[in-house]
């Protein structure tokens, strides 16, 4: 992701938390957090243009109805105060994706927010010489048959590198994308074999371990969505008062990989299809114009169970 792109997420992250407070504020007690992140998210929002802050509030502003809809525990009347942090970076390195949480403490309730700005990404992991893959995804160290077959790959673009050579200057799709893409398939096909929890386990280091609305401004189309992952059951609790109109269901993690494949006419990309309706491609590319021995994943889903419920916020209802 470019210095550009993090810093409009980190503003996009700060008008939530702002506007969240001011909203929640009508119905009890609130407080932010003051942390680190919260600062960056404030200097990130404070270099944006106004008319792009502007856009930032119309699209907040179009789904916190709907949000409060699903949660009715956050307009909930309680004696207690609510809090609202912004999560460290590092939290995602431990498997929670969520940027804001919101908390009630004397009811021992969490609901979390992942924010995300004019793109769709689940992850950007990468492959690298140095990266085992298998113990970061699934936490079953990559075999010697795998790093057999990369090694000689990445050995040759470390290579490249001290001569300074660009990647425009090598094939790179036959030499690099197409070999390392087969000792990824392998590898995820026979560590499915030998371990059942993989398939499950992948998925919970795509989407994390926590519960949590995944919230997607797509400023051109005017639209911002809602993507339910309830893994555990905590979102869409009911209220003392109120029951939310909108269910949100658990989601059945996969237990099966199905296939898993080059996408057809593509030498970078990837499908993955696993049980329970979870698919996803993994698209490989150079992050930079020169050659460097580690490549990025761009891992997008392309199919998600039914059980991850999809609301549409439109903008022109506010």
């Amino acid at each position: 992701m470019s210095n550009k792109s993090n810093n409009q997420g980190r503003a996009y992250e700060f008008a939530w938390i702002e506007i969240l407070n001011q909203a929640l504020s009508e119905f009890g007690a609130t407080k932010i957090i003051k942390n680190s992140g919260l600062e960056t998210n404030r200097r990130a929002w404070q270099k944006i243009r106004y008319e792009q802050q502007e856009i930032y509030k119309i699209s907040v502003l179009s789904t916190i109805k709907t949000v409060f809809e699903l949660e009715p525990l956050m307009i909930e009347l309680e004696n207690d105060e609510l809090t609202l942090e912004i999560q460290k970076d590092g939290s995602g390195i431990k498997g929670d994706v969520r940027d804001i949480v919101i908390r009630r403490k004397n009811l021992d309730w969490e609901i979390g927010l992942s924010i995300k700005h004019n793109h769709d990404a689940v992850k950007h992991s990468r492959l690298s010489h140095k990266i085992d893959f298998g113990s970061e995804w699934f936490g079953k160290s990559c075999s010697d048959d795998y790093w057999n077959s990369v090694n000689p790959i990445f050995d040759r673009l470390k290579a490249l590198k001290i001569a300074k050579m660009q990647w425009s200057e090598i094939d790179k799709a036959e030499s690099v994308y197409i070999p390392l893409l087969q000792a990824f398939m392998r590898e995820i096909i026979k560590s499915c074999m030998e371990d059942k929890s993989i398939p499950r386990k992948m998925i919970e280091y795509l989407i994390g371990i926590k519960d949590y609305y995944k919230i997607v401004s797509h400023d051109d189309k005017k639209l911002t969505l809602i993507h339910t992952f309830n893994m555990h059951g905590a979102l869409n609790q009911t209220s003392k008062r109120v029951v939310s109109a909108i269910t949100v269901p658990k989601i059945s993690l996969p237990t099966e990989l199905v296939a898993i494949k080059f996408k057809s006419n593509s030498n970078n990309t990837i499908e993955m299809y696993l049980n329970n309706g979870w698919q996803l491609s993994f698209r490989i590319h150079n992050a930079s114009t020169k050659v460097e021995p580690s490549l990025k994943f761009d891992i997008q889903f392309i199919g998600m169970p039914p059980s991850v419920v999809s609301i549409k916020c439109f903008w022109n209802r506010i």
